[in-house]
């Protein structure tokens, strides 16, 4: 079969591929996004700063409409029962000069949203289909797909997940790790409103972290040892209600559990390098972790806006080495630093080593005493790198900024 010729091929329709996608044909580059319709998604993610101004910039974020629920307060509670136990701390958008760090939404919704706007961009191509082989010469790349097809283009953006077969015809190598934990993931509905405030207790198995959604409903990740996670979800909803309104400690009054309920073991993985010959690597295919402080989706989106930014910065071949070099340097401190915290974290939680449950009290405490630090944190979640120098114009313009 013939070969068609796009400047951009995106493989992969998850959220972060279809994003990717998005932002190409918005800034008018001839682009094919291939994936087989997504399976459903019950899941929600806690848009964060950036993501939320780059979804705004290519136009999903009013797709979305009153689907979000603003993210105004995060607190974080030790809950771990151990003798060196840290004190709460409660990060507030206002303190920074935002109305909300983000938006929580249902992935559902999300996927909509950006079904739609995609819908409505006349350069950008939708194959329902497979991408199984990857093959590149001097001036294009070549996607083969599952009916024999073929894409050719300057740049290929392999956002096909965890197992990428983009990434594997690359030979790209990929360090896997494994924890000793479950991630139970569910929405329900409560008695008490939750005044868009997020509450993550850390307790000795893992975090157990309470999103808002609209109205009285709110999402759960609720990170637990294998064994106990197994009977969890196997319980009635009534009595797993109980127990959920319990480990909240009734701050959201009586629990009505959503179905379904999902669990999975907790992974991650880091790859040798993020680009390959005319290829970039973009979400889980070049990183992956635990769904622990919000970084999963929010890091693969700063990929997005990053290859983006690349792509348009070198027009005339955004394939070409220098571009993709230039994309490799803009996100290795960002993809590893993320890491390299939501690892520590993790493991700070399961550790019974005394100093470090010393390390981890002191940290939060510091947090909590010290404005400028919590600051500093703050600004760094919202937008990495802005710590020090304040958050970007644009950025405030987007998210949202209090005014007087």
């Amino acid at each position: 079969m013939s070969s068609k010729r796009r400047e951009i091929v995106v493989v992969g329709g998850g959220l972060a591929g279809t994003a990717t996608a998005i932002g190409f044909a918005a800034a008018g580059f001839d682009t094919a996004l291939i994936a087989p319709e997504a399976a459903p998604d019950q899941r929600s993610t806690a848009l964060i700063g950036r993501s939320v101004a780059f979804l705004d910039e290519i136009g999903v974020m009013e797709e979305l409409g009153n689907a979000a629920e603003a993210l105004v307060v995060m607190r974080l509670i030790d809950d771990t029962g151990r003798l060196l136990r840290a004190p709460t701390v409660e990060f507030n958008a206002a303190e920074i000069g935002l109305d909300a760090f983000g938006y929580n939404v249902l992935n559902a919704d999300l996927h909509a949203a950006l079904q739609r706007r995609a819908a409505a961009l006349d350069r950008l191509e939708i194959v329902e289909d497979r991408a199984v082989g990857l093959s590149t010469t001097t001036d294009h790349a070549l996607v083969e797909l599952a009916d024999g097809g073929h894409y050719a283009a300057d740049l290929v953006v392999a956002a096909d997940g965890r197992g990428s077969p983009m990434r594997e015809a690359a030979g790209i190598g990929v360090r896997r790790w494994t924890y000793p934990q479950s991630a139970i993931v569910l929405n329900f509905d409560h008695a008490v409103p939750h005044g868009s405030v997020s509450t993550e207790f850390h307790t000795r198995s893992g975090p157990f972290t309470q999103v808002p959604l609209p109205g009285r409903r709110s999402s759960l990740v609720w990170v637990e040892e294998p064994r106990l996670a197994d009977l969890y979800v196997d319980l009635p909803a009534d009595r797993l209600a109980r127990i959920v309104e319990e480990k909240l400690h009734s701050i959201l009054g009586a629990v009505d559990i959503e179905m379904p309920i999902q669990r999975f073991p907790l992974s991650g993985a880091s790859v040798a390098r993020l680009t390959g010959e005319r290829l970039a690597l973009v979400g889980e295919a070049g990183h992956a972790f635990p769904p622990i402080g919000a970084q999963g989706l929010n890091l693969g989106l700063r990929d997005c806006e990053a290859i983006i930014r690349v792509a348009r910065e070198s027009r005339d071949d955004p394939g070409r080495p220098s571009a993709l070099r230039r994309y490799e340097a803009a996100r290795r401190g960002d993809v590893r630093s993320r890491t390299l915290g939501v690892d520590l974290l993790n493991r700070s939680l399961l550790a019974d080593f005394l100093p470090v449950q010393l390390a981890r009290s002191a940290g939060l405490a510091a947090l909590e005493a010290i404005p400028f630090l919590r600051q500093f944190a703050m600004r760094e979640g919202v937008a990495p790198g802005s710590g020090l120098v304040g958050l970007p114009r644009t950025l405030r313009e987007r998210v949202g900024r209090n005014r007087p």
